[in-house]
């Protein structure tokens, strides 16, 4: 089981770089107040048949050819399921895909969000000839990093330069920091 809620995002975006997406937004919302948890990552993938669609919540369906199970989206929907929520999944075969999970923000078994910094600085770094969109809520308080608005200003550095990949972390981390996400 996977004990922290990136790590389901690790897979999710794993999921839709397999199926040849070139732009993935990462969503995350908290919300006190309103007591509740999104995330939700949308792709312009191959995208899923209706037939494949509703069997993604069963493990022992999977495209992957190395293996027959395929525990990451029915292991997140019993994690939103057990926390007051549901997994929805929307796909059109070569539109793309969206999941997302939601889940009561102050159930005692929903699992920490985890290094999200890593998560995504990783996710970004490794997968250039991607345009990722992180955007993180936190109680109406907005942190957003587009990679395209990046790879503009950079004009061909390699995102995996050192100062550049020291950079990006960064500034995740101070965007979180500064909308209360610790």
């Amino acid at each position: 089981m996977m004990k922290e809620l990136s790590m389901h995002i690790i897979d999710i975006v794993q999921n839709s770089i397999r199926a040849n997406a070139k732009n993935i937004l990462v969503y995350v919302e908290e919300d006190n107040i309103k007591n509740k948890f999104i995330i939700r990552v949308d792709d312009d993938g191959e995208g899923m048949d209706e037939d494949f669609l509703k069997y993604i919540k069963d493990p022992f369906k999977t495209t992957r050819t190395t293996r027959k199970v395929g525990l990451g989206i029915p292991m997140l929907a019993q994690t939103c399921e057990f926390c007051g929520g549901a997994l929805t999944i929307e796909s059109e075969k070569k539109i793309g895909t969206r999941i997302t999970a939601e889940m009561d923000e102050n159930n005692i078994d929903r699992p920490p969000l985890g290094d999200i910094i890593n998560s995504m600085h990783q996710l970004i770094i490794m997968n250039e000839e991607i345009d990722f969109v992180y955007k993180h809520i936190k109680n109406g308080n907005i942190y957003e990093f587009d990679t395209k608005e990046i790879k503009e200003v950079l004009d061909g550095v390699p995102f995996k330069e050192l100062e550049v990949s020291s950079w990006i972390k960064a500034n995740i981390s101070e965007g979180l920091e500064e909308i209360g996400v610790k």
